[in-house]
C-alpha cells in the first residue's frame, strides 16, 4: 500500500529538519572548536607578552639612566595590554565559545524530538502495512479490517500531532538559532573591537616611551663611565707632573746655553787681550831697531 500524499509531506519535513539539525551540529561544532583554539592561542600570546615583560625589565635594570627609564615605561605598558588581553579571553569564553558549545545539548534535545517522530511514522507505516495485510487475507470480515482501520487511524493522527509539535520545535530551533548566531559574531566583534582600542592607546603610550629615550645623554653617561674621577684624576696629575718636568729640562738646558755662550765669550775677550800685549810688544821691539 503506497503513502497517502499527507504521509509523503510528513516525511520530507522530517528529511528536511534531520538536515536542518545535522547542518547545525556540524557547523556550530566546527566553529566551537576553531573558536576555543582562537582563544587557546590568544592566552598563549597573552603568556609570552608576559615573558617579554619580565625580560624587558630585567635588561632595563643594567641600562644607562634614560633607556632604563624609557624601557621600563615600554614594559609597563606592555604588561598593561597583556590585562586588557585577560580580558578578551574571558569574554570570548563566555560570550563565544560557551553559547556555540552549549548547542551540543540543544542539538541532542532535537534528536530526541526527531526520534519521537520518526516512532510514530514508523508506527503507522506498520498500521498501514497491517490493514493491507488484513484486507488481503480476510477480505470479507469487516470487524476485522474495521479494528486495523481504526488501529491506523489512530496511528496516523498520532504521527500528525507529533509532526505538528516537532514543526513548532524546529520553528522555534531556527528562530533561536538565527538569533543566537547573530549574538554570538556580534559579540566577538564586540570583544574584539575593546581590545584592540585599548591596545591602539597603551601601544601609543609604549611608542612614545621609547621615542622620549634621550640617546645622546645616555651615550654620555656611557662615556664618562669608562673615565671614572679618581681615574681622571690620576690621569691629570700624571700629565701635570710631565708637564713640570719639561718645563725643568727646558730651564735647565737653557741655563746651561747661556753658560756656554758666557764661557766662550770671556774665552774669546782673553784670547783679544793677550793679542793686543802681544802687538804692544812687537811695537816695542820696532821703536827700539829704529
Amino acid at each position: 500500500m503506497s503513502q497517502t500524499p499527507e504521509a509523503r509531506a510528513r516525511d520530507n519535513q522530517t528529511r528536511q529538519i534531520q538536515e536542518s539539525v545535522n547542518n547545525v551540529e556540524k557547523h556550530f561544532g566546527e566553529l566551537c572548536q576553531i573558536y576555543a583554539g582562537y582563544v587557546r592561542k590568544t592566552a598563549r600570546l597573552r603568556d609570552k607578552a608576559d615573558l617579554l615583560v619580565r625580560e624587558v625589565n630585567a635588561y632595563a635594570d643594567t641600562e644607562t639612566p634614560n633607556l632604563k627609564h624609557g624601557l621600563k615605561g615600554f614594559a609597563d605598558e606592555l604588561a598593561k595590554l597583556q590585562d586588557y588581553r585577560q580580558a578578551e579571553v574571558e569574554r570570548l569564553e563566555a560570550k563565544v565559545v560557551e553559547p556555540l558549545k552549549s548547542y551540543g545539548a540543544i542539538i541532542k534535545l532535537k534528536r530526541e524530538d526527531l526520534k519521537v517522530t520518526l516512532s510514530a511514522r514508523n508506527r503507522e507505516s506498520k498500521q498501514m502495512a497491517q490493514l493491507e495485510k488484513t484486507r488481503q487475507r480476510n477480505p470479507s470480515d469487516r470487524q476485522i479490517i474495521s479494528q486495523a482501520e481504526t488501529e491506523l487511524q489512530r496511528a496516523t493522527m498520532d504521527a500528525a500531532r507529533i509532526s505538528r509539535q516537532l514543526e513548532e520545535t524546529i520553528d522555534n530551533f531556527e528562530k533561536q538559532k538565527i538569533k543566537d548566531i547573530k549574538k554570538i559574531f556580534s559579540d566577538f566583534v564586540t570583544v574584539e573591537m575593546l581590545f584592540h582600542g585599548k591596545a591602539l592607546e597603551v601601544l601609543t603610550a609604549a611608542y612614545q616611551h621609547i621615542e622620549d629615550i634621550d640617546e645622546e645623554e645616555d651615550l654620555e653617561v656611557f662615556r664618562s663611565s669608562l673615565h671614572p674621577p679618581d681615574f681622571q684624576s690620576r690621569l691629570d696629575i700624571v700629565r701635570a707632573n710631565s708637564r713640570i718636568g719639561t718645563s725643568k729640562k727646558m730651564s735647565a738646558s737653557l741655563s746651561q746655553s747661556t753658560g756656554s755662550r758666557h764661557k766662550k765669550k770671556t774665552e774669546e775677550a782673553e784670547e783679544e787681550e793677550e793679542e793686543n800685549d802681544l802687538d804692544d810688544e812687537d811695537d816695542e821691539s820696532t821703536d827700539g831697531y829704529n
